[in-house]
């Protein structure tokens, strides 16, 4: 950037563009000019009518520790009333939510408490107490004041020197080549090295002006004023913030009346060229049934009545999160969208660690900008699924429920087949993806699964033991197709897969490589798997569209990078048998090649790039080959595979396979908070070259690890983000877990501090139960079965 201090505008004065300023002004960066189309601070978007409601709970770990800052920052700005936070249950679902609801409480270091039914009528008394069965408090939550918090943050960065434009609405982004320059307005230009679009639901208006896709739906949300209730103002305003999520409802307090906020309406979008205001109408209808289910909740409230409402506007998203990042092709343009009151100091910070420093302190792979498949970005998908998370945002979710629409949108060539073979599909990035078929319901191996609790049982079936055993002892086909593949290749490929990797992959066409994508402070940002397939051509295993985005960014003028997945697909061929069935039906494939080798082949009349690797920690290959023959693959292996006792293998199988193996999947149980020798990938570091981040990994002081337990209670079957305890107190989380069929082992992988090698507890709905540290892998630590 030119001149030592760059210079920043950024698009929005709500909360978040004022709350950037600060932080980006706190960091050196003065040279900050923040502009607005409205008349002041926070005066046009949502957070001027924002109720400033901070509940902390989130099952991302990284929203969480926005909404923690939040509460910090505004706490010592004096912005933040911090009442404490209350939500209640009135049915058993509700109540067993909670209790998880407090596990990621406690996995992410929120301080709170599951309470009697008495308690939470103690806390509020306005409350019908029949009703109740008990409830989730949370002393640090509390009311968040939006614009005052505006403001103050708005000063502080005026004091160290940034400016605030007003009645400046953006009309065009300046660019050079592959640089922004700077925005113009109706009346000035505003030269810049950096601008940030902060424009909340006017975001993808600043982002077509940049060509580039914000998808985010501005959404109206009901929100209502009671008159008078016949109670003590004073005492209303300390009793806890409060949640009803099973009526869609929260409340807080406005003197002697409450403030109810709704999502129990029908989702109304809205486009963002068509505002012209934060606030609109209110429709009495929508907000019917809401009203009925706060009197029943609190009866007070049918003599006190609504005295005014409205239906304001804020930012919903396809998948509920953030967007957050630098524009992939225009350097120095980067979006802070879709925030809520809640995360706005959090984000601010992470921004401006990203923008002054090159990289959040927090991983954020889960709201970068960058992380959607081009298919998600479809205005279609995008309303569709910002509607349907306005629906479920307060709605019991289980972390395998997928949404039913729309789809299927994107399925590999094998789809049909599946569908014969009765695949119950759930979907990933657009992707449908067996997790077990029905056709093996009467595999003798069935009978050999245990049982698993209620919630554990959702979106599972005893069929995806069987298939994990039958992978065990004879052969499987896996879909692998959805995994992300990239060709890259040109005169510098090699050179370039090496400056930005940890293994050594200056090896002869034909070797394949385990490595590592890590970020300047060492942090593992990926793991890829990369067969070097000529001279100057990589396959690429990647594991989504952030590795596409990174190394695209660093990709010099002499290499190219392509996405093939689409055009391509992939069985896994797994088990002690899959040698016997390629040897059936493949002159050309040798068999008898090793571990991690490459090598095109034909199977019978179909071209395969085989690599001899597997996820499951079996014998086998990933059979590759174009989109246009996948069926014909698919039906060549199933007739072969006849006399070999051949099955389909669904994603149950495969999760539970790769933690007997003690696979790490990179964004569950590593990302970039974590180094490759903590999370036990010390292995495909090779501190023989030079690569991204190298530098960093000589000042580690690491004080946890990525931990294989093992749990006493098979019928306990966890699925992560449980909280751990040692000694009775919390010390770490739960990332991936799942039963171990042919171990006969429950297993959970956790995040601990390193000197715990003793048996612990994982709290699970409320309960504790028994694990204990493991040496890992369970299945196969001699590596036969795979280099068999």
């Amino acid at each position: 950037m030119p001149g030592a201090v760059p210079r920043v505008v950024l698009v929005g004065a709500g909360i978040v563009g004022c709350a950037l300023a600060d932080e980006l002004t706190e960091r050196g960066f003065t040279d900050v000019t923040v502009l607005d189309q409205a008349a002041g601070v926070a005066a046009g978007g949502s957070s001027g009518h924002a109720p400033g409601l901070v509940f902390q709970t989130n099952p991302c770990r990284s929203m969480t520790a926005f909404a923690r800052y939040t509460v910090e920052k505004y706490t010592a700005l004096g912005c933040f009333d911090q009442i404490g936070g209350l939500e209640i249950a009135t049915s058993p679902e509700r109540l067993a939510d909670l209790a998880r609801r407090h596990g990621w409480a406690t996995s992410w270091g929120v301080e709170s408490r599951l309470i009697d039914a008495d308690e939470v009528a103690r806390l509020h008394p306005l409350l019908d107490r029949e009703q109740l069965l008990g409830g989730f408090l949370i002393p640090g939550d509390g009311l968040a004041k939006p614009v005052q918090a505006a403001e103050i943050q708005a000063r502080r960065a005026i004091g160290r020197g940034a400016r605030f434009e007003f009645g400046q609405k953006v009309v065009a982004v300046e660019t050079s080549g592959d640089r922004v320059t700077g925005v113009r307005t109706g009346t000035d230009l505003f030269p810049a090295d950096v601008v940030v679009s902060c424009a909340g639901m006017w975001g993808p208006l600043l982002g077509e002006m940049a060509g580039l896709t914000v998808p985010l739906v501005p959404m109206a949300h009901q929100y209502v004023f009671t008159g008078d209730l016949n109670a003590d103002a004073e005492a209303l305003a300390r009793r806890p913030i409060l949640r009803h999520q099973e009526a869609d409802l929260y409340f807080r307090s406005h003197g002697k009346a409450l403030g109810i906020g709704a999502y129990g309406h029908r989702p109304m979008p809205i486009a963002a060229r068509d505002i012209t205001g934060s606030e609109l109408p209110f429709t009495e209808e929508d907000f019917e049934a809401s009203w009925a289910s706060a009197v029943e909740l609190i009866p007070a409230l049918a003599e006190a009545g609504v005295d005014r409402g409205f239906n304001g506007l804020f930012s919903f998203t396809s998948d509920g999160m953030p967007l957050l990042g630098e524009h992939p092709a225009l350097q120095g343009f980067w979006v802070a969208e879709a925030v809520w009151i809640t995360h706005s100091a959090g984000v601010a910070r992470s921004m401006a660690e990203w923008i002054v420093d090159g990289q959040p302190e927090l991983d954020l792979h889960s709201s970068d900008l960058n992380r959607f498949e081009q298919v998600q970005l479809a205005p279609d998908y995008v309303l569709e699924r910002s509607c349907q998370n306005f629906v479920e945002v307060y709605d019991v979710l289980h972390p395998l429920q997928p949404m039913e629409s729309p789809r299927p949108i994107r399925t590999s060539p094998f789809h049909g087949r599946q569908q014969e073979l009765g695949a119950f599909f759930l979907e990933a990035s657009g992707w449908e993806r067996p997790h077990w078929y029905e056709a093996n319901a009467g595999l003798p191996e069935v009978a050999e699964v245990p049982s698993r609790n209620e919630w554990a049982s959702r979106f599972w079936s005893p069929i995806c033991g069987a298939e994990a055993l039958v992978t065990r002892k004879r052969v499987a086909l896996f879909d692998m197709t959805p995994l992300k593949r990239l060709e890259v290749g040109g005169p510098g490929a090699l050179e370039f897969l090496q400056r930005m990797t940890t293994n050594n992959l200056d090896r002869k066409p034909g070797a394949v490589v385990y490595t590592l994508l890590l970020d300047e402070q060492g942090g593992v940002r990926s793991d890829l798997t990369i067969a070097r397939l000529g001279a100057t051509t990589f396959q690429v295993g990647a594991n989504g569209n952030l590795d596409l985005e990174w190394l695209t960014r660093h990709a010099p003028d002499d290499v190219f990078i392509r996405d093939i997945t689409a055009g391509t697909c992939c069985i896994g061929l797994w088990g002690p048998l899959a040698r016997d069935l390629i040897n059936d039906i493949s002159h050309t494939l040798d068999t008898q090649k090793g571990y991690f080798t490459a090598q095109r082949a034909f199977i019978k009349n179909v071209p395969v790039t085989a690599l001899r690797l597997s996820y499951v920690g079996e014998l086998g290959w990933e059979l590759y080959t174009t989109a246009d023959l996948g069926t014909k693959l698919w039906d060549t292996l199933w007739e072969a595979g006849q006399r070999h006792g051949v099955i389909a293998a669904g994603r149950g199988a495969f999760n539970s396979l790769r933690l007997e193996k003690g696979y790490r999947s990179w964004g569950t149980d590593v990302t970039t908070e974590h180094d490759p020798f903590e999370a036990g990938l010390g292995f495909a570091v090779r501190q023989d070259k030079e690569f991204l981040g190298k530098g960093s990994l000589h000042n580690l002081t690491s004080t946890k690890k990525l931990t294989c337990l093992t749990i006493d209670d098979p019928h306990s079957v966890v699925l992560g983000s449980e909280p751990v305890f040692h000694q009775g107190e919390p010390v770490g989380y739960v990332t991936s877990a799942a039963y171990g069929y042919t171990t006969g082992l429950n297993i959970a992988y956790a995040w601990l501090p390193s000197e715990i090698d003793d048996e612990v507890e994982i709290e699970y709905f409320g309960q504790k139960v028994k694990a204990r540290p493991a040496q890992e892998p369970l299945f196969d630590p001699e590596m036969k079965r795979l280099r068999g």
